[in-house]
């Protein structure tokens, strides 16, 4: 397509007069004469065929026409300095947006992120975290982790690992754990999911004698596992993205009984276009996920 002649330097006294609303401000802004910006201006209303501005004695008013053209440049501007930004040594920096729940990106995801970016170090990751509630085209995110059955409509969902959930507690209410009974005299802690508990229980054989359970209900794996930590009761979480507190014996897992509710998934959107920043992070991901052990 043949894209017609642009004005930059009329745009750009435009851009700058609008927003100082004055010719003066903006030609010591960009560095020229007031009648050169007042005549790159001129030019563009001629070119337009439209007044962009009314003159007034102590300065300039937009005009409706100025206001139509003053946000789609601003927007133009801004991008054009964005991106020339990101252009480092000879090398594009590129954005890559990540959401991850917030049990994944700090029990799994960062300590390996080092991996990445000695791999990829001109793309720049912004990674946020949730608690599995996630509006990627909303967040405006290029990948989300996130944890269910990997069916969530109009998404592309690549399985990373399962993550089996297990009791988890410090030592001094481990030494009281003989048998999965005992747990039934303990505040047993749990997510939104309702049905962990029982799920787990019934593994062991026990769902059929189950009383009802004491629980104390947390948004985030986080932050229930931080209350086991502080002793107010048995975790049922993943072992896998506590790893650390397990090694560190601050936590214990007095039973090798697990139970699969989900399993971790990269998602994007169908209607997204994969850039190379994204690929890149993709073949990285499942490739470290697929030495992942449980």
């Amino acid at each position: 397509m043949v894209r017609p002649h642009l004005p930059l330097n009329a745009l750009r006294a435009f851009e700058a007069s609008a927003r100082h609303l004055s010719f003066t401000k903006a030609a010591i802004e960009l560095c020229v004469t007031q009648a050169a910006v007042s005549h790159q201006v001129k030019s563009l209303e001629t070119r337009l065929n439209v007044t962009l501005f009314e003159r007034l004695p102590r300065g300039l008013m937009l005009t409706s026409e100025g206001e139509t053209l003053l946000p789609a440049l601003r927007d133009a501007f801004d991008r054009i300095a964005g991106t020339l930004e990101q252009f480092e040594g000879g090398h594009y920096r590129e954005v890559l947006r990540v959401g991850a729940v917030g049990t994944f990106a700090v029990g799994w995801l960062l300590p390996r992120l080092r991996a990445f970016q000695a791999q990829h170090p001109f793309i720049d990751l912004r990674l946020s975290t949730n608690n599995n509630r996630v509006d990627i085209a909303a967040e405006g995110l290029d990948y989300a982790v996130r944890f269910g059955s990997g069916a969530w409509h109009g998404i592309e969902a690549l399985r990373l690992l399962e993550a089996p959930l297990s009791p988890l507690c410090v030592p001094e209410i481990a030494t009281q754990l003989n048998s999965p009974a005992d747990l039934l005299k303990q505040t047993l802690l749990r997510s939104y999911r309702a049905d962990e508990w029982s799920q787990w229980f019934a593994s062991t054989g026990l769902e059929a004698s189950l009383p009802p359970l004491k629980n104390i209900v947390f948004d985030s794996s986080l932050a229930m596992m931080e209350a086991a930590l502080q002793g107010a009761g048995v975790a049922l979480a993943p072992p896998l993205m506590f790893s650390r507190h397990l090694l560190a014996e601050a936590i214990r897992q007095p039973f090798g009984i697990t139970v699969t509710m989900g399993s971790y998934w990269l998602t994007r959107l169908q209607s997204r276009s994969e850039t190379p920043a994204m690929s890149a992070f993709r073949v990285w991901l499942c490739a470290a996920a697929a030495t992942q052990t449980v």
